[in-house]
């Protein structure tokens, strides 16, 4: 039997990766004369573009957050020969708001699949319910590690009980003597208290810190060790700052030589040893909130005697004399429990032996036997037929994204506004516009991919706008190359892109200092927003007034210039339209879909039927002029497209593609209606050669996008503004997959939640 697992993989330190690697070797089922008797191949998932060195099995890995990678991982394994998929869940370790990027790839197996669930939450958000319950309606058997998940799965997730099969957490069949260990490690003299695996703040250890000085006075032997580095995640986001404030507390109890901190992520063998020399194990976790345990489940196949708060795990393992349970938070209480136990040996050791008894039915050769019976009972089946969720949007047709010239157009200052071929002009210098998209556009990347490139680029496209803005709110917009200003106000339509950004970094800052400075940029501005007549700028500041609304909705003054702004849009549509000419203007010029695009965006915040309707009849006056033939054609800048004139083919410029694509993406979000989808993948595909000219304007060498096309051909420069609204689209395609696939599992009543948040 050939089996394929999906989830971390050491060396990658998660121990969920050390989980998985422990099943597949104990599933390889070795014969002692022929071998393995199966044959393993895993799909590791990578984190924030870290490479690892990974041992031959992992045939290929998964980026977390790019999303074409499941796609390429789902055909890999249709096409490996395996005969069953193992996934190992959680939600923190797959992309997409939580963790969506898994769904395409289930839906596209084509044997069957083994779930199993590290975490089950009791309280999920929709999203987290909507997708565990999509996972588990895909899955042909799923694999939960105690009687509470069960409980959690029917009752709160409504899967059929009978699909769910309860395997404990396994633990290596690795056992030291508990004196030859102390002596190893020095700890002769020692009672020795242990916690291990990745510190944070949920772990309690302040619990334990805290309850030592009365044990010490009875038992002044007494040693607490805590092994382990401090989680990726927490370290990533908020350093040291938890393991400093324990140190401090240690410091003030005057406890410095009776705790230890062990900073590592150590093997297996080391750290039975330490099991091994341990007199208590205790998990002092701050929540119930936890389905599962690993360290707990080692601890009791090491013998330990454990003494834990009664998260679920422990509360159903410690039963039958096999351990003792404390409060949370509630360090008095562990202190007696201490007391007690050191004062007498003989419980300790009956505990020791119960969990030692119990430690022997969970050994991996064990579990791992489990895990084959399953696999075989569910393959002398057929596998249960799925329906498939098809979407227009194929991303596997699409390049890799790319910074790459981006950070060659860029520099201390902000974004070089022309290049000439994929080389930046300097002599042309930096502009608002351009700074502003740039802006919008890492924003997007950081949360789309949480790309530190991306987050790197921020303070410069937000100081450049800082930069450029006047006392009176109202920005410059050119900058020469040696800095100095060129123009002392700029285009409105130069204000209004700048809005859009703004209000896009208020609802979506990466920090506090990104959204102050925002924030402050943002309100600078808000007095001249009535002063707009641009119809293009009142669209832009539209945009960026929704996506302030979204975090802000209770802003009752920024509702009312929103209605106001947004009736000057139809009044302009009232005053030009007419049977056959259903626009805002006399004509089709630049940037047309950024007018219905804005006022899609509005209907969504004010729930006004005449601007819904307004938007649709634009939108759809626009498709019928650029998308009759099913490829996008966009109004060519040369000569524009006059009422009762002749439409200019030449000059299409990517920023019409653009706003092509974020139209069709937002009538999706405001109607839940799939064909948008196809509509939005169509305007994209112009930038891959989908267009009147048959021509890519996307350059796969340089990485950049091509400023449009004439009558000659392909425009070969690559400024900002093109590569930039190539950028934005591509992400916008990656939005519009996700969000396909998080309305696409849930119910009715919870799917117009999803699309208006």
């Amino acid at each position: 039997m050939k089996l394929a697992y999906i989830g971390t993989y050491p060396p990658r330190e998660c121990g969920i990766g050390t989980f998985t690697q422990n099943l597949t070797k104990s599933m390889l089922g070795m014969d002692k004369q022929a071998g393995p008797q199966n044959e393993i191949l895993v799909v590791a998932m990578d984190d924030n573009d870290q490479k690892y060195a990974y041992p031959p099995e992992v045939k290929l890995s998964i980026r977390q957050e790019q999303q074409t990678d499941y796609l390429e991982a789902a055909n890999f394994i249709n096409l490996s020969g395996s005969d069953v998929c193992i996934l190992e869940h959680e939600f923190g370790i797959y992309g997409g708001l939580s963790g969506v990027y898994i769904l395409p790839l289930l839906h596209r197996l084509d044997i069957p699949i083994i779930v199993t669930l590290h975490t089950i939450l009791d309280s999920p958000s929709y999203n987290e319910k909507a997708i565990l319950k999509e996972i588990c309606k895909m899955a042909d058997k799923i694999v939960v590690m105690s009687q509470k998940a069960i409980v959690f799965l029917t009752q709160i997730y409504e899967v059929p009980q009978e699909k769910i099969v309860m395997i404990e957490h396994g633990v290596p069949d690795i056992h030291f003597d508990k004196q030859k260990s102390k002596k190893e490690f020095k700890l002769q003299k020692k009672k020795l208290l242990l916690t291990f695996g990745f510190i944070g703040r949920n772990k309690g250890i302040e619990t334990v810190i805290k309850s030592l000085p009365g044990i010490i006075e009875k038992h002044p032997e007494v040693l607490y060790i805590v092994l382990g580095k401090t989680h990726p995640n927490v370290l990533r986001h908020a350093g040291e700052e938890y393991r400093n404030h324990l140190l401090l507390l240690i410091k003030n109890l005057n406890l410095q030589s009776h705790v230890l901190f062990l900073n590592e992520f150590i093997g297996e063998t080391d750290l039975f040893k330490y099991l091994a020399a341990s007199d208590i194990y205790i998990t002092p976790y701050l929540h119930e909130a936890q389905i599962t345990s690993g360290t707990l489940s080692y601890a009791m196949g090491a013998g330990c005697a454990v003494v834990s708060t009664p998260y679920w795990h422990a509360a159903e393992l410690l039963t039958q004399e096999r351990g003792r349970l404390f409060g949370f938070n509630n360090h008095e209480e562990l202190t007696g429990i201490l007391n007690q136990l050191l004062d007498h040996p003989e419980t300790l050791k009956k505990i020791q032996a119960n969990a030692y008894e119990y430690g022997k039915n969970i050994i991996w050769p064990k579990i791992g036997k489990k895990y084959l019976q399953l696999s075989k009972a569910i393959l002398a089946f057929p596998k249960q037929e799925i329906e498939k969720k098809e979407t227009p949007i194929d991303l596997l047709l699409l390049p890799p994204f790319s910074l790459m010239h981006i950070k060659r157009l860029t520099d201390d200052t902000g974004i070089i506004q022309h290049a000439k071929f994929g080389i930046p002009n300097l002599k042309e210098g930096y502009c608002l516009d351009d700074n502003a998209r740039a802006l919008l556009m890492v924003l997007m990347t950081y949360k789309q991919k949480k790309d530190e490139t991306a987050l790197e680029f921020m303070p410069i496209y937000l100081s450049y706008i800082h930069y450029m803005q006047n006392k009176d709110g109202t920005f410059r917009n050119f900058l020469s190359f040696n800095r100095n200003f060129l123009d002392e106000v700029g285009s409105e339509d130069s204000f209004g892109r700048t809005i859009w950004a703004l209000g896009y970094l208020i609802g979506n800052a990466p920090n506090d200092a990104y959204y102050q400075t925002g924030k402050l940029v943002f309100f600078d501005a808000v007095p001249n927003f009535e002063k707009l007549q641009s119809i293009r700028s009142i669209a832009n500041t539209i945009i960026g007034i929704c996506y302030y609304l979204k975090t802000n909705a209770s802003d009752e003054h920024m509702l009312e210039i929103l209605k106001s702004l947004t009736a000057k849009l139809i009044q302009h549509y009232e005053d030009n339209h007419s049977e056959n000419w259903k626009w805002f203007e006399s004509l089709l010029a630049y940037d047309n879909g950024i007018l219905p695009l804005a006022l899609l965006h509005s209907a969504q915040i004010i729930h006004d039927d005449k601007v819904t309707e307004v938007a649709m009849e634009t939108m759809d006056f626009l498709v019928e002029h650029t998308l009759k033939d099913g490829t996008l054609s966009v109004i060519g800048n040369k000569d524009w497209y006059y009422r009762d004139g002749e439409r200019s083919f030449f000059a299409q410029q990517p920023i019409d593609a653009m706003a092509m694509v974020l139209m069709f993406y937002q009538a999706f979000l405001l109607t839940g209606e799939k064909e948008y989808l196809h509509l939005l993948f169509t305007s994209f595909m112009w930038f891959l050669g989908e267009n009147d000219l048959r021509m890519s304007l996307y350059d796969f060498e340089t990485k950049g996008c091509c400023d449009g096309f004439e009558n000659y051909g392909i425009n070969r420069n690559q400024g900002a503004e093109s590569s930039l609204a190539y950028l934005i689209s591509h992400l916008t395609v990656l939005q519009a997959y996700e969000v396909f696939y998080q309305v696409d599992v849930l119910e009715n009543s919870e799917m117009e939640k999803a699309l208006h948040n």
